[in-house]
């Protein structure tokens, strides 16, 4: 099968699909490369999840649904559905290993939905996430705890000092900047965790700092 195949979508505009699987490494670019589509994807596919969460949940208060939200946008999420739909191996890349990296899968997937987007409008990109997040959603557990408030229920329970986060580092380009941010138990304590927001790089100290204490 080729990559139109498996996304169920025939492109009007190939070269916005050639775009979103091109990595920043074979094309500096702006047009020719994923990262232009990826922002806009990131947008529609919160969209869209917000909009499944709305209507799979109808009882459910604001908090509950911000924590599935969180689980089913995050870098990990999203890149468990581009090994899915195996866009690895359809990307342009200057070097093989970089298929394989999480955050690239994540990318490369919302630039897909971004590049639907453009192609196709709304409905279809909004198609394209249900299609590929519904399964996702388990409407019989309770909504996943997001990694900061597991992480400060933790500290409760344990008698710790509540986390205190701070950013220790920024690296990358202005248009891809990596955080360094650095989660405190006190002074017994300390995680670091990296993200191309504070949020994220937030998240991945706070689970880092789990698995320290637990």
């Amino acid at each position: 099968m080729n990559i139109e195949q498996i996304l169920k979508h025939e492109f009007k505009n190939k070269n916005l699909l050639k775009a979103a699987l091109t990595h920043g490494s074979v094309s500096s670019y702006v047009t020719k490369n994923y990262e232009r589509l990826e922002f806009l994807g990131d947008r529609v596919l919160g969209m869209s999840v917000a909009s499944l969460l709305y209507r799979n949940f109808p009882n459910e208060p604001e908090g509950n649904l911000s924590q599935r939200f969180t689980g089913l946008v995050c870098k990990e999420t999203v890149a468990e559905v581009a090994r899915e739909l195996g866009l690895g191996r359809f990307m342009f890349v200057a070097e093989d290993d970089i298929r394989e990296n999480e955050n690239v899968l994540c990318d490369v997937c919302e630039a897909i939905i971004g590049a639907i987007y453009i192609d196709a409008g709304v409905e279809v990109a909004v198609d394209f996430v249900n299609e590929h997040w519904s399964d996702l959603i388990d409407k019989k557990v309770a909504p996943p705890k997001d990694a900061k408030t597991a992480l400060q229920e933790m500290a409760h329970v344990k008698s710790l000092p509540m986390p205190k986060y701070k950013i220790v580092d920024r690296k990358g380009p202005e248009h891809e900047p990596v955080f360094m941010v650095e989660v405190c138990l006190g002074n017994e304590y300390v995680a670091r965790g990296e993200g191309h927001n504070k949020k994220l790089a937030e998240f991945e100290a706070a689970k880092k700092m789990l698995e320290l204490i637990s």
